[in-house]
């Protein structure tokens, strides 16, 4: 067979685009495929079993609806695209998702869609609420919170709130971010698959979890109420509040549920009660109501029947999963707190051993500072004793010095003595030679006045005698060269004579004065130099006492 024969055998394909909650695949399908085959295809690529809850979903001609199973993909009314595009979502909710939400691949996409949903404000949530489901969201997505590795604004860049909450308090992203945290850190040991479950144990409480809502209307002309459609029943809501239902119709108390055109009729479980009809806008929309609630009726229905032997197995799998996932977490808790005592214990001696080597440091600075000390003390003891030995020699040299000052202070005061002694006599010197200078001084004033009635007389002797001779000589004067008889000449130079002789006496009177006043004066002098070496030498032994003094 050849090759060319091989390619016309081959069935022809055509691409389909499945689009998850976190994920996109690609899948070539074959034309002869029905909805269930690519289905099955999707979910063995997934690894979900399962398969009950979920469906997919496209949008034509802005109505969403989902694929039917049992039709071929192609002869479904699809959009005309290449790839076509499918969303696997959940078309049907758990009562209770903790004891049916078996697969851990389950409960992840489930809790991936409500997260949306909420994101989305498909589902209203009070904000305490939502803080709390993101902070689970956040325990899921990156585990026990470390402050060390989670630093502020570590989620900056995570979708955790609806729009709606953060528009309603004038929060900034830090703020929200902290009051996240807060609950973060109380979530310290969940595992994520846990952490998934909590948030999903808190979504299903809220009213509009798990409803499809539907308008529709009590006649023909006015779409003025809300169907929704969830696990329980039926529920019948006012167009501006999708919380409270004004009517509800569980599936235990429903009989029949049938669907005509836009009208669909709700027959209760109880023959006299009345039966309800609805009305909506297109055919469409009708047949999908009776769509999901068909499904809805059928897991309720099996929720209340005994499980099937897949269900069984699957329970039993996922009861072992779960006990070997906790025995799990037990190991690896208890792993981690060993390794956490292990690194405390780490720690610990760690800073013991910082601590040992600090002490030892500062042992080693004490030792050092103690052999600086010693050598310090040592080298002070030495000069110590230096300067102890200079002190004593120092002493010495005082009681040396302090035994000359004393035998100096005896001889200036025997010094000082003898010039009190000879200042006290050359004060009687002085004195006596005042007295014999007024003495000399008197007898120089007597012999003055002897001198000079001794020089009158002689003035009037001779005038008396140039007078006489004048008298009894008169021719003397005419003839000067007659000489008188021998008589008068010998009294004549007798008198000539005595003149001349008390005129020598005169003259060596006069040099006698004249002499002892130059002795006078040389005397006077002499004294007077003696009285100032005497001064100088008093004032020389007042210097030296107060040295001694100073020194004492």
């Amino acid at each position: 067979m050849s090759i060319r024969g091989l390619k016309k055998k081959q069935p022809k394909t055509f691409k389909v685009r499945i689009i998850t909650v976190d994920a996109e695949m690609e899948f070539s399908c074959e034309m002869k495929w029905k909805g269930k085959d690519l289905f099955d295809l999707v979910c063995r690529a997934l690894g979900l079993r399962e398969t009950w809850f979920f469906g997919l979903q496209y949008t034509i001609k802005g109505m969403c609806t989902w694929l039917k199973m049992d039709k071929k993909v192609l002869d479904q009314e699809i959009p005309k695209e290449d790839p076509i595009s499918f969303h696997f979502l959940a078309k049907f909710y758990p009562e209770k998702v903790e004891e049916e939400l078996l697969q851990e691949i389950t409960q992840h996409l489930f809790f991936l869609q409500v997260k949306k949903q909420i994101l989305d404000e498909e589902i209203y949530c009070s904000p305490e609420a939502t803080v709390l489901l993101a902070s689970y969201a956040v325990q899921a997505k990156y585990g026990d919170y470390d402050p060390n590795f989670h630093e502020p604004g570590f989620l900056a860049h995570d979708e955790l709130l609806p729009k709606r909450v953060l528009r309603q308090y004038q929060l900034t992203a830090e703020m929200w971010e902290e009051k996240i945290t807060a609950w973060y850190a109380e979530h310290r040991g969940i595992a994520r698959d846990e952490a998934e479950m909590n948030y999903l144990k808190i979504a299903q409480d809220l009213e509009m979890y798990g409803v499809n809502y539907f308008p529709i209307a009590q006649n023909k002309n006015h779409t003025d109420l809300l169907l929704g459609v969830d696990a329980k029943g039926i529920h019948i809501y006012s167009i501006n509040n999708r919380f409270s239902p004004n009517k509800s119709f569980e599936w235990s108390s429903i009989r029949n549920i049938s669907c005509s055109e836009k009208e669909l009729t709700i027959k209760p479980l109880d023959k006299k009660a009345e039966v309800f009809k609805f009305f909506s806008s297109q055919l469409k929309v009708n047949k999908l109501i009776f769509q999901l609630c068909i499904g809805n009726h059928d897991l309720f229905m099996r929720r209340r029947k005994v499980d099937s032997i897949e269900i069984q197995q699957m329970k039993a799998q996922a009861r072992e999963e779960k006990a070997r996932k906790k025995m799990e977490s037990q190991r690896l808790a208890r792993e981690k707190q060993l390794r956490e005592e292990a690194e405390r214990a780490k720690e610990e001696l760690e800073r013991r051993l910082f601590q040992l080597e600090d002490e030892a440091r500062q042992a080693n600075e004490a030792l050092l500072r103690s052999q600086e000390a010693a050598e310090l003390l040592a080298e002070k003891a030495q000069i110590a004793e230096e300067e102890a030995k200079l002190l004593a020699q120092n002493a010495a040299e005082a009681e040396q010095e302090r035994q000359r000052l004393e035998i100096t202070a005896l001889k200036s005061k025997e010094e000082k003595r003898l010039m009190e002694q000879k200042m006290r006599e050359a004060e009687l010197i002085a004195v006596k030679l005042v007295k014999e200078s007024d003495r000399r001084a008197k007898e120089a004033e007597h012999l003055k006045q002897d001198l000079h009635e001794a020089r009158e007389a002689e003035r009037k002797a001779k005038q008396k005698l140039l007078d006489i001779t004048r008298l009894n000589y008169p021719h003397m004067a005419k003839y000067p060269q007659y000489s008188p008889g021998d008589s008068r000449d010998a009294n004549f130079d007798k008198g000539s004579i005595k003149l001349d002789l008390k005129d020598i006496d005169l003259k060596r009177l006069s040099f006698e004065i004249e002499r002892e006043r130059l002795d006078y004066l040389e005397n006077s002098r002499k004294f007077e130099d003696r009285l100032k070496e005497l001064k100088s030498e008093i004032h020389a032994l007042k210097l030296e006492e107060k040295q001694a003094g100073l020194y004492s």
